[in-house]
């Protein structure tokens, strides 16, 4: 179990950082016009910007506090604050009608409760 929580983490870290580092240096037009993106041209470039940082953070805060040993009960609380983000995120793309986008936002949501649940339950990193 404890395998497949750090696979997951990892997996679920990819999906975050590469998120992040799009929406924090990519121009806000190019992501109103990339697939799924339109919301974009709905909100600020700060808003943009201000998700792609938290996305770039839950990256860090999915793996680094277990494998540096310092405060490991992070990555747990990074998994809820990523379900989170990801209920916003469905929101936001079942009201466009991108119901493919809804659906891979609750693919990462699920795999983020996985990592939650089992490092909240299953599998606490212990000290």
């Amino acid at each position: 179990m404890n395998l497949a929580l750090w696979i997951a983490a990892g997996l679920l870290a990819v999906v975050a950082l590469s998120g992040g580092v799009i929406k924090m240096f990519v121009p806000k037009e190019k992501l109103t016009a990339a697939p799924g993106g339109g919301w974009t041209g709905e909100v600020g470039v700060g808003f943009v910007k201000s998700l792609g940082v938290l996305e770039f953070l839950a990256a860090a805060g999915l793996i680094l506090p277990a494998a540096l040993g310092i405060a490991p009960v992070l990555v747990p609380v990074t998994a809820v604050c990523w379900t989170l983000l990801m209920a916003g995120a469905m929101i936001t793309h079942g009201r466009r009608g991108e119901s493919a986008f809804a659906v891979l936002n609750l693919i990462f949501l699920a795999v983020a409760a996985f990592i939650a649940w089992g490092r909240f339950v299953l599998e606490p990193f212990t000290g």
